[in-house]
């Protein structure tokens, strides 16, 4: 893979096999990050589970003390009656039957999360192999199927992530943004591996967390010692 020179200057800031503190390794992120715009911040957690196990799934949403540093567009199904309040409460898009339409004939996807109402569901549901492997599905136990519209939105807005495993047993996550500094990345990073150690699986045996990296959009990765926060 070409790397770029700004990337290889970078590098060379980085102990390759070293496990860092949570705050060096942010203090590292930033020095390497050589771009022209704000940088996300990107956390990878590599679980000791196996997602193909009902059991052993690790799936969570959590409200970042900081947020992530980036606007995210709400859609909400709901009734009729409830899409005034929707859009009061500050969704983006918020309706029934036509937005589904729109979802299915026209590949409509200008949103970042959505939110459904318990009694919208039913026709939500038609959606799952679209929404679904967008990851934009809501769900429960993301706090996306809900009564409470404004509560959703209002969390969601303010910094709200959903955390969950990939097929490779991984939870890829932004928790910020470069701009932040190592003080509120350090925040964000402590509150999401609290949450994703309180979420630890019955059935999960051995080591929970193997391994912990950050990185910004276009910088290295930087290992970080999380079993400090367990």
């Amino acid at each position: 893979m070409f790397r770029g020179k700004n990337y290889k200057e970078s590098v060379k800031l980085i102990e390759k096999t070293q496990q860092y503190d949570s705050a060096e390794a942010f203090d590292l992120v930033i020095k390497t990050s050589k771009a022209k715009f704000d940088e996300t911040v990107e956390l990878h957690i590599k679980l000791g589970v196996d997602s193909r196990h009902a059991d052993q799934q690790v799936r969570g949403a959590i409200v970042l003390p900081h947020g992530t540093g980036k606007v995210r567009r709400v859609l909400v199904f709901c009734k009729e009656e409830r899409v005034q309040e929707s859009l009061d409460a500050g969704a983006d898009y918020a309706g029934g039957q036509e937005l589904v339409e729109r979802i299915q004939k026209e590949n409509f996807f200008d949103y970042d999360v959505v939110v459904a109402t318990p009694d919208m569901m039913g026709v939500v549901g038609r959606l799952g192999k679209i929404l679904g492997p967008k990851g934009l599905m809501p769900t429960p136990k993301a706090g996306t199927v809900t009564a409470n519209i404004a509560q959703a939105i209002s969390e969601i807005k303010a910094g709200k992530i959903e955390y969950r495993l990939d097929k490779t047993n991984i939870i890829h996550c932004p928790i910020g943004k470069v701009s932040f500094g190592v003080e509120k990345l350090n925040d964000n990073y402590a509150a999401l591996v609290s949450a994703v150690i309180r979420a630890k699986p019955a059935a999960a045996k051995g080591q929970y967390i193997r391994s912990c990296v950050t990185a910004s959009t276009m910088g290295p990765g930087v290992k970080i010692n999380a079993q400090k926060q367990i």
